[in-house]
């Protein structure tokens, strides 16, 4: 691979690049489409998976053909009138409303957090080492997740050597890149020590347990103990959440690991977050995107500092 070919590989992410490559294959393969495609191919493409796929895929599946015709040089057919016609009509036609998890409340989080507590005092005592660290990581990453509203791939990228923690003051934790961080700057994230339910000492228990010192924060665990040595993929993320609140008797099939983002959004927001307080917290860059993850609650008008997390 060419220097070239390297920095143009790097700009797209991975899991973009799988998308596009499965979108390619299912107009070619799966749909019988012809590439180069014309403005009239892609319409009649759009029309047959009207009202079987989500407009949001259909979305996805022309940013694909789009990037694909660019990439070696042809025109676009996407950005043809009766292309944007079709898919506004598609839209108006098949309204769906979007599926979003379900906000982990301050309750639930409590009683999985106790459990786990619970769950890795037992485990210490029968010197049973993989529940005891099974039980510490997931309740640090639970309580990282929750308070700082980080998503999976932000959890599963945070490295030891990145995170400093001021015992009983708080925590920074430098993220390389995001799903929101398009330029890869990366960024600095602060969460302070908590009375209860505290990230900050849930993090050094982790770190205590499981004896790490640099590398991935987070990762799997073997039955017989071991800690790996890569971190965990964001995808292990939603059932290492399910799995936890099952435990701990929370029915868990509507959460995912945006529950805990949201959950965080909708505790601040019901104790008074401003929006704009929130957005820079949480990392939004839109109002659009922040009241996604708010549940409709009635609004106190309070500030960040008339509310503060200690």
């Amino acid at each position: 691979m060419s220097d070239l070919d390297r920095y143009l590989n790097a700009a797209t992410r991975d899991n973009t690049r799988r998308s596009y490559r499965a979108a390619i294959e299912h107009f070619e393969v799966s749909w019988g489409g012809f590439l180069p495609a014309t403005s009239d191919s892609v319409a009649r493409y759009l029309v047959a998976h009207a009202g079987v796929l989500a407009v949001n895929t259909l979305k996805l599946r022309l940013s694909a053909l789009a990037q694909w015709h660019t990439s070696q040089g042809f025109p676009d057919p996407t950005k043809a009138p009766v292309v944007r016609k079709v898919l506004k009509g598609i839209r108006a036609v098949h309204p769906a409303r979007e599926k979003q998890a379900e906000p982990l409340q301050l309750q639930q989080l409590e009683q999985v957090v106790a459990f786990l507590e619970q769950e890795a005092q037992q485990a210490n005592e029968s010197q049973d080492t993989a529940r005891l660290l099974r039980a510490t990581r997931d309740r640090a990453l639970i309580l990282l997740g929750f308070w700082r509203g980080f998503r999976s791939d932000e959890l599963c990228r945070l490295q030891v050597e990145h995170v400093q923690v001021t015992p009983g003051a708080g925590i920074s934790l430098y993220v390389p890149r995001s799903k929101s961080d398009r330029d890869n700057l990366g960024k600095t994230y602060h969460t302070p020590a908590l009375l209860r339910l505290c990230p900050v000492q849930a993090y050094g228990d982790w770190l205590s347990t499981a004896a790490l010192v640099r590398g991935p924060v987070f990762r799997g665990i073997d039955r017989w103990g071991n800690v790996g040595e890569k971190g965990l993929h964001p995808n292990s993320v939603i059932p290492l959440l399910r799995q936890a609140l099952e435990r701990a008797g929370i029915a868990a099939e509507h959460y995912t690991s945006h529950s805990l983002r949201r959950g965080f959004a909708t505790w601040a927001h019901r104790n008074g977050w401003d929006m704009k307080s929130l957005m820079s917290y949480v990392g939004w860059n839109d109002m659009k995107s922040a009241m996604r993850y708010v549940e409709a609650t009635p609004f106190l008008g309070m500030t960040l500092a008339n509310q503060p997390l200690i």
